[in-house]
């Protein structure tokens, strides 16, 4: 009897201990890909008061092999984020990232820039045809494009059109929002229109 009130014990010792590490190790993995999101984008943010600055290229930490090429505002400003240059994982990883295949902001042509649809792109579940998206690129230069289509596309079947006649932007990310796994064929396109 004391022998079996020992081990009932020393198993919940033990057992209680390693439930609260699981717990707290489950919600660190949980959390880490918002905060490393939040935390390139304040980094991305000095590096764009460098590009302000006059700085050309400047990286947003020392070993980046990326930099900010615009500054991407919408939802009435609720949502600001620092768009960089390519569109690699590891870019993706810590922002939105132009394409590079694709026209700069403002240019004529479709500029095409991807996101994460779990962190930064997150926000598109939530836009509507009509709404404003303005990107700002690191010469002050303001361009406001209007929402004009949404689209859900299989990447495995189509693609988006990048010679056009005029300034269109491409904002893509994966679908659906809430989808388990990663790295699915669906895309969830919002194309708009430069407006000036």
């Amino acid at each position: 009897m004391f022998l079996g009130k020992w081990t009932r014990q020393s198993i919940r010792r033990i057992i209680v201990p390693s439930l609260l590490v699981l717990g707290f190790w489950q919600l660190g993995q949980g959390s880490y890909i918002p905060a490393k999101a939040w935390l390139a984008q304040e980094l991305m943010q000095r590096a764009w008061s460098k590009a302000d600055d006059g700085v050309r290229r400047p990286p947003p930490w020392p070993w980046a092999d990326t930099w900010p090429v615009a500054r991407l505002t919408a939802k009435d400003g609720d949502v600001e984020l620092i768009v960089l240059s390519g569109g690699s994982g590891r870019t993706l990883a810590f922002g939105p990232g132009h394409l590079s295949i694709s026209a700069l902001p403002g240019e004529i042509g479709n500029s095409v820039i991807a996101g994460h649809r779990d962190t930064h792109f997150q926000f598109l579940k939530h836009i509507k045809v009509g709404e404003a998206i303005d990107l700002t690129t690191p010469d002050g230069r303001g361009h406001r494009y209007r929402v004009s289509n949404i689209d859900v596309v299989d990447s495995r079947r189509g693609s988006l059109v990048l010679d056009t006649d005029t300034p269109v932007l491409s904002l893509v990310t994966c679908y659906p929002f809430d989808a388990l796994g990663a790295r699915g064929p669906m895309r969830y396109v919002v194309s708009a229109e430069m407006l000036y």
